[in-house]
């Protein structure tokens, strides 16, 4: 029973990592694997084999991904195994960033590369953006996902681990908000759950490792960070949210700071959360009219037939 509720909880759990700039990233991490490095990333002749090879495979063209994308999606073969070999350096360029978390970087390619399969399986060429972004995202939850399973000295389920974060995040969310620690019973109200549990789950957090240390040396983001609130939604849908998020910032750039702002605030851009006239007017200053006034305005220079476009489908 608890295998079969974990396992629901896996499938319907996607983590991100909320980098702006995803597709050079992940090109720049796909090219730091050279073959200088391999001495020091290698620790095992088997692996430094295997991290010679990778570097010697050519990377992809943004054209030629989506080429291989459709072949692989009419079950070619050979054009979803090519997809796969030129990008195991990214594999390895952001395994090796989580080296010292509790395990071998051996193993942490191995999931990584995993994650990678599921990116082909998953990825949709269609909505024009970048394999080696989509992937990126993959490779991250299936490496984070495999520390969580297999670093802590108090082993508990993941979805109670996720349950964990939850309230972790929402009561710093809530201690920023309230300027105080916040009490059980606030964060159930917040996250819907009761306050008993919220207990349950803040003794559950001392009994674990920090969950506010960073997951590695060259990351700042945190086990808490990484995973979202995702709930129902499916991984496909969350990926839609994200790269569709990241295409309404880009219409945005031609409103002004308070027009952003305002649209922002009030189509949960910012935090997931939609806030009403009445906050965005508190948090700005200014009358919940006046919040109305620029929203409307900012939204009739939305009007252009793209971004009208992608503010529908994100709206939808």
């Amino acid at each position: 029973m608890l295998q079969e509720e974990e396992s629901k909880h896996l499938e319907r759990n996607v983590m991100f990592d909320a980098d702006h700039d995803r597709e050079k990233t992940a090109d720049t991490e796909r090219e730091t694997v050279q073959e200088t490095e391999l001495s020091s990333l290698a620790q095992s002749d088997s692996l430094r084999l295997y991290l010679r090879e990778i570097s010697r495979i050519p990377l992809l063209s943004a054209v030629s991904e989506s080429r291989l994308a459709e072949r692989a999606e009419n079950g070619e073969k050979e054009a979803r195994n090519h997809l796969i070999e030129a990008n195991l350096r990214l594999v390895v360029s952001i395994a090796k960033k989580y080296v010292g978390q509790g395990l071998s970087l051996e193993d942490l390619i191995g999931e990584g590369n995993i994650g990678l399969i599921r990116a082909v399986t998953k990825f949709d060429y269609r909505k024009g953006f970048r394999f080696s972004t989509y992937a990126t995202w993959w490779i991250k939850q299936a490496i984070t996902r495999a520390i969580l399973e297999g670093t802590r000295v108090v082993r508990l389920p993941v979805y109670i681990m996720e349950e964990v974060m939850r309230v972790k995040r929402t009561t710093r969310q809530l201690y920023q908000e309230l300027g105080r620690e916040p009490t059980p019973e606030i964060i159930g109200e917040r996250l819907g759950m009761t306050a008993e549990r919220v207990s349950e789950l803040l003794i559950w957090a001392e009994k674990v490792f920090s969950l506010d240390a960073p997951l590695s040396e060259e990351e700042e983001n945190t086990l808490g960070d990484i995973i979202e609130d995702v709930r129902e939604r499916g991984p496909m849908e969350i990926t839609d949210q994200q790269l569709l998020r990241e295409e309404i910032r880009k219409v945005l750039g031609q409103l002004t700071v308070r027009e952003r702002q305002v649209i922002e605030l009030r189509f949960g851009l910012i935090d997931d959360h939609d806030h009403t006239l009445e906050e965005v007017g508190k948090k700005l200053k200014v009358t919940r009219e006046r919040v109305r006034q620029i929203e409307e305005r900012a939204i009739r220079k939305l009007r252009h037939p793209q971004a009208s476009r992608i503010l529908k489908d994100y709206l939808d």
